[in-house]
């Protein structure tokens, strides 16, 4: 049971799938229903994620995966499907467009709903359709999600991380400044690891010490950032929800259980994370016109090179063929342990007859053959179909 004083008068929230990749991966394979699991990589590899008994051991997202079998050693490691998740992220999705237009997707797992003015419509406060959201999702999708409701989108999304997992938190306005106050800085949304560790040397470890500053005196300090912290220290954040809100990027990248120096190898992986990346792009219907390129060195020193092209692409081909070039200018740098493929300046679907086209006859044949690939693998899985450059390992 929730009460609270502003409950049915509150309508921005957000909405956060439970550990969303392992759920799904136990929804599908019961036999892991009561096992600690991990989504990731190889030992070199990182987390994805876990599920909450692997958190329970101290698992965490983005830990090396060495670190999480040494905290948890009888978890189940499985690769992450992206095309799964995917999939998945659009049923939901649908159905909180079912609620409201104003959607504005964050990543495959979580969202913002805005519902001001749906009670009309619905019969009944938004509190109660996202209450009803959530079930549906759970029954009908096998996913559990935690929701936070408040005034805006910065208070939402901590509300939503308060009472995990199935939580259903509430921010009201009137307890905005005495809620953000005893707070620690990391709260707030965009401040990492790298920044929180800056701030505390000057002496800022919570929400009142931000409040505690004068104004001027931060955005001397800290420049745009030390706006951004005097106005969101006192849960001012005049962002609408937006369904319009621009994806910036669509990338992937694998970390190697061992330093990778041989051409052959990294070209394989080359096309494979290609492949993933379109993958992406054709299932969430866009395309970039750039194409990067990101390596970083046995000394963890990291190289990114970008191509632009003439048009945007989704295709695993063309992505391939800009980032073949980058790679093989940079191999002598290797060994690497790390190799990520990317899409920038992303828009709407690549239209069928392309400029590039005319510069490569061959393009448009190699477009219709991936094509065709795709809706084999679609229809009888992923390895039903693959290229031999795919198989270097």
């Amino acid at each position: 049971m929730l009460t609270h004083p502003e409950l049915f008068d509150l309508s921005i929230a957000h909405i956060d799938c439970d550990a969303f990749y392992a759920t799904v991966e136990k929804r599908d394979n019961p036999e892991l229903k009561n096992k600690a699991l991990i989504v990731g990589g190889g030992k070199r590899g990182v987390v994805s994620t876990c599920c909450y008994i692997a958190r329970i051991k101290g698992v965490r997202s983005a830990m090396p995966m060495f670190k999480a079998l040494k905290a948890c050693p009888e978890a189940v490691v499985v690769y992450p499907r992206m095309e799964t998740y995917v999939s998945v992220s659009r049923e939901i999705k649908a159905m909180m467009q079912q609620l409201t237009p104003v959607v504005e997707p964050l990543s495959l797992d979580e969202a913002f709903l805005d519902l001001t003015g749906t009670a009309r419509l619905h019969k009944e406060p938004p509190a109660m359709q996202l209450a009803r959201l959530v079930k549906n999702i759970e029954d009908e999708i096998g996913v559990s999600a935690s929701i936070g409701l408040s005034h805006n989108k910065f208070l939402a999304k901590i509300a939503s991380d308060l009472d995990k997992p199935r939580g259903f938190s509430v921010i009201g306005k009137e307890e905005t400044e005495t809620f953000l106050a005893g707070q620690k800085v990391g709260v707030i949304w965009g401040i990492g690891p790298v920044a929180r560790q800056n701030l505390e040397n000057k002496g800022i470890r919570s929400i009142a010490d931000i409040l505690s500053r004068d104004r001027a005196d931060l955005s001397e300090q800290f420049g745009a950032m030390g706006e951004r912290l005097w106005h969101l220290a006192r849960g001012l954040d005049y962002r609408s929800v937006s369904a319009r809100a621009p994806v910036k990027s669509i990338s992937k990248e694998t970390t190697f259980f061992e330093d990778v120096g041989d051409p052959e190898l990294l070209d394989g992986y080359l096309w494979r994370l290609s492949e993933k990346v379109a993958d992406r792009a054709k299932a969430t219907e866009k395309a970039g016109k750039t194409v990067n390129l990101k390596l970083k060195r046995a000394d963890f020193r990291t190289i990114s090179r970008q191509v632009s092209l003439l048009d945007p692409t989704q295709l695993a081909d063309t992505i391939y063929k800009a980032t073949k070039p980058l790679l093989d200018k940079e191999i002598a740098q290797g060994p690497f342990r790390l190799l990520g493929v990317g899409l920038t300046h992303i828009s709407q679907e690549a239209a069928t007859a392309q400029i590039g086209s005319l510069l490569d006859p061959l393009q448009t044949n190699r477009e219709h053959a991936e094509r065709a690939t795709d809706a084999i693998r679609a229809r009888f899985g992923s390895n039903a179909i693959l290229k031999g450059r795919s198989l270097k390992k």
